[in-house]
């Protein structure tokens, strides 16, 4: 039934600074660029960002977890750009380690590493 990951979309109230807020963290720029939708292209995953908010209270209740390479440079980085640590480096058992921040505009952006 679920074959992988392939988008995950964030409200924001502030699709301009939200653009440049995800740019700066992924090092990447957006493939598709328009005032009702950004996207980026994250190895084939796409990273959503969508200005209508209605209906839709700030921040969300779902964590999708990116994979990274080094899970404290991944929370240094989100950190030094203004997100805020909600659950911090934990090891999830084995290798796995997992840590969930919350971007500026009030998103829970999730971070996995290990086998």
């Amino acid at each position: 039934m679920l074959q992988k990951l392939r988008t995950i979309c964030y409200h924001v109230t502030d699709i301009d600074a939200a653009k440049k807020w995800y740019a700066a963290l992924t090092g990447i720029e957006p493939y598709f660029d328009e005032p009702f939708y950004v996207g980026f292209n994250i190895n084939s995953c796409e990273l959503g960002l969508d200005p209508d908010m209605t209906g839709v209270k700030e921040g969300n209740h779902t964590v999708c977890y990116w994979s990274v390479e080094n899970i404290y440079t991944a929370v240094e980085k989100a950190v030094s750009l203004n997100a805020t640590i909600i659950t911090p480096v934990t090891n999830v058992g084995g290798t796995i380690e997992t840590a969930v921040v919350a971007d500026p505009f009030g998103n829970h952006i999730g971070f996995i590493t290990g086998a």
